[in-house]
C-alpha cells in the first residue's frame, strides 16, 4: 500500500535548503496561523484547519510549509482534485522536494491511475535517489499493475492456471501488508522534524486461494505516524544582492536569415550558462517583461526569490538537452531535459519553455516543469 507523507523535516530542511528568502520574511508572516493550523490538523479539526492555513496563505502565498499542510488538509476531506493541484504546484515551484510527488503518487493511485502515480514517483526518486519510501510506494504500483496485467490475462484464458497463481500472490501480498495507521498530529515547523516512524500494526494471514472471479486490488492511501519534533537551530537569514559582480552579457542577437530553431537552441544554451556562472543579471535577462509569473507574485519578489536560489550554492552546474522545438513566427515553444547540480542538491527533470522574439532575441515567455 502507499504511504503518505505528511509535513516532515526532510521537507523543511531542503526548503530551507532551497527557498533562501523564506527564513528571512518568515519573521513578518503570521506564523502564528500556522501553528494553529498544526495544532487543529493533529486534532483531525480539518475544516478550521484549513481556514487557519488559507489565512497564513494570503500572506505567505508560495510558502511550501502552509501548502503543503493545505494539501494534506483537503486530501483528509476527500477533495481530490483540489490536493493534486495543490501538490502539482508544490512540484512546479520546487521541483527539488521528493514529498509532492509522492503524496501526488498517492492520490493518482487513489483514483486507480496507476500510470501516473508511477510517474510521479520516478520523478520524485530522480530528485532523491535515496528516497526509501518513494522506491517502497513504486514497488507496490508495480504490484498493481502486474495484478491488472494477470487479471487480463485470465479473462483472455480462464484456465491459464500460472496467471491465476500469480494473481493470487499479489493479492495475497496486499491482504498480509500494513493496514492503515491511525494518524496523530503533524507538527510541521521549519527546520524542526525527524523523518516519521511509522507505528507497526497486525498483519492479517495470508490467503492462497485462487479466485474464482479475477478483480483488481484496490491502493489504500496509508496514513502514517506524524514526526516526533526535535529542536534544530533555525539556518540564519539570507539576503542575496540581486547585482552581480560583474556585468552581463545580453542574450546574443538571431543572425539574419538563420534557423529559429538553431537561434532558440543557441538562446537555451546561453541561458544555463548564466545560470551555471551565477551570472544573476544575465540569466534574468533571458525572461521577457511579460515573463507568466506565479499567481500572486510580483516580478521584484519573483527576481529576488531567483537571484536567492542562484547565489546561495558555491557552485551551480546547468545543462539542457533539446528534445523537441517548435515555432509559429515570433513565437516557440522548447521541451528539453534540464540537469541541475549544485553542492547541496541535484535534479533531473523535463521542462518546457514558450519563448517569444523580441527583435533579434528569443526570451522566455512561460516556464513550466513537464512536457
Amino acid at each position: 500500500m502507499l504511504h503518505r507523507i505528511p509535513m516532515i523535516g526532510r521537507l523543511a530542511a531542503a526548503v530551507a535548503a532551497t527557498c533562501l528568502g523564506m527564513a528571512a520574511t518568515a519573521v513578518a508572516a503570521p506564523a502564528d496561523d500556522l501553528r494553529e493550523a498544526q495544532k487543529l490538523y493533529g486534532q483531525q479539526k480539518l475544516q478550521p484547519a484549513l481556514d487557519k492555513v488559507e489565512g497564513f496563505l494570503k500572506a505567505q502565498p508560495r510558502d511550501p510549509q502552509g501548502r503543503f499542510l493545505k494539501g494534506l488538509l483537503l486530501t483528509e476531506q476527500k477533495r481530490v482534485p483540489e490536493a493534486i493541484q495543490v501538490f502539482t504546484g508544490l512540484t512546479e515551484d520546487f521541483p527539488e522536494l521528493p514529498e509532492p510527488y509522492n503524496n501526488l503518487a498517492v492520490l493518482y493511485a487513489s483514483q486507480g491511475n496507476y500510470d501516473k502515480a508511477k510517474s510521479a514517483l520516478e520523478l520524485a526518486i530522480h530528485t532523491h535517489p535515496s528516497y526509501a519510501t518513494a522506491h517502497e510506494n513504486l514497488g507496490d504500483i508495480y504490484a498493481q499493475l502486474a495484478s491488472r496485467a494477470y487479471d487480463r490475462a485470465l479473462q483472455l484464458d480462464k484456465n491459464n492456471s500460472t496467471a491465476q497463481l500469480k494473481l493470487s500472490m499479489v493479492k495475497d501480498l496486499f491482504k498480509t501488508g500494513s493496514a492503515p495507521a491511525k494518524a496523530e498530529p503533524a507538527k510541521i515547523e521549519p527546520a524542526k522534524a525527524e523523518a516519521p516512524k511509522a507505528e507497526p500494526v497486525k498483519a492479517e494471514p495470508a490467503k492462497a486461494e485462487a479466485p474464482k472471479k479475477a478483480e483488481t486490488p484496490k491502493v489504500d492511501v496509508a496514513k502514517v505516524e506524524a514526526p516526533k519534533a526535535e529542536p534544530k537551530k533555525a539556518p540564519p537569514p539570507v539576503v542575496a544582492a540581486v547585482q552581480p559582480t560583474a556585468p552581463a552579457p545580453a542574450p546574443a542577437p538571431a543572425a539574419a536569415g538563420s534557423d529559429p530553431k538553431a537561434q532558440i537552441a543557441a538562446t537555451v544554451d546561453s541561458w544555463t550558462k548564466a545560470w551555471s556562472g551565477k551570472d544573476v543579471k544575465g540569466y534574468l535577462s533571458y525572461y521577457a517583461p511579460d515573463f507568466e509569473l506565479p499567481a500572486g507574485e510580483t516580478r521584484a519578489s519573483w527576481e529576488k526569490q531567483r537571484a536567492d536560489r542562484i547565489q546561495k550554492p558555491k557552485l551551480i552546474e546547468v545543462g539542457a538537452k533539446v528534445l523537441s522545438t517548435q515555432v509559429n513566427g515570433n513565437e516557440a515553444t522548447i521541451t528539453i531535459r534540464q540537469s541541475y547540480r549544485s553542492d547541496t542538491l541535484k535534479s533531473n527533470n523535463t521542462k518546457t519553455l514558450k519563448l517569444v522574439k523580441s527583435g533579434d532575441r528569443w526570451l522566455i515567455k512561460q516556464e513550466r516543469v513537464g512536457g
